[in-house]
């Protein structure tokens, strides 16, 4: 019974979303078949997409020091954090939940929220190839005036955003005292990496990744681990 509980509890809106698609389905079939192909749309692009943008977080999150994240899109980088957010976000490619994984690397590196919803809002709405497509179908004119509003507003929100939400917030790497293997479970985004990468000591507890009973712990192959992790939620204290 218990085992039941935590299963619902750990996917609770997967739950709501089934029973909601079959309540449509008895109200109205062709509606609820039309929204299953949608969504098995997305998930397919997901399965395609995400792995790549895993990977490519995890090579970035090793390549870029923390000093130099916080140096351009800390809270003390003022005008030009905020253009290369803006930056960042415009010249990106991929649908918008890519950027989630990316902008988690980025706010634990040092990045500051202001910097993380401008990037998040114009990977949204001012994508370059976005705009030359709205330039040719809509004209020009406006095309600018509409960017010019949206800048604008995604300023206005990152503004407002900063105020309400505060570091402390967001899922964050925490510094261990205790001594062997740790995974922050606030951080993990269960992308299950790391039991693909060494299933002898990671499996998956519900959507969390979590830490099998072991003896000896192969150090290379542990370390490998770690780095592939592409929010950096395990943690080894010798």
């Amino acid at each position: 019974m218990t085992k039941v509980i935590r299963f619902i509890r750990a996917n609770l809106f997967l739950i709501m979303v089934v029973m909601g698609y079959g309540g449509l389905m008895v109200i109205n079939p062709q509606m609820s078949l039309q929204g299953i192909k949608n969504s098995e749309y997305y998930i397919k692009e997901m399965l395609m997409i995400m792995p790549v943008i895993f990977v490519l977080t995890a090579l970035l999150d090793t390549w870029i020091p923390k000093e130099t994240i916080m140096k351009y899109l800390g809270k003390e980088a003022k005008v030009k954090g905020t253009f290369l957010a803006f930056l960042l976000g415009s010249i990106s490619a991929g649908p918008i939940y890519a950027a989630f994984p990316f902008c988690v690397m980025l706010h634990q590196k040092g990045a500051s929220i202001k910097n993380i919803v401008i990037i998040l809002s114009s990977w949204a709405v001012v994508k370059i190839p976005m705009l030359l497509n709205e330039a040719k179908f809509l004209g020009m004119k406006f095309m600018i005036i509409r960017w010019i509003f949206t800048v604008i507003s995604i300023l206005i929100f990152a503004w407002i955003t900063q105020k309400i939400v505060k570091d402390e917030d967001l899922p964050h790497r925490e510094e261990v005292a205790q001594k062997g293997l740790f995974i922050n479970k606030d951080t993990c985004m269960g992308c299950t990496v790391c039991t693909k990468k060494y299933p002898d000591v990671f499996t998956m507890d519900g959507k969390k990744a979590s830490i099998k009973a072991y003896n000896d712990l192969d150090q290379q192959l542990l370390h490998k681990t770690i780095e592939t992790c592409p929010v950096k939620a395990i943690q080894y204290n010798e």
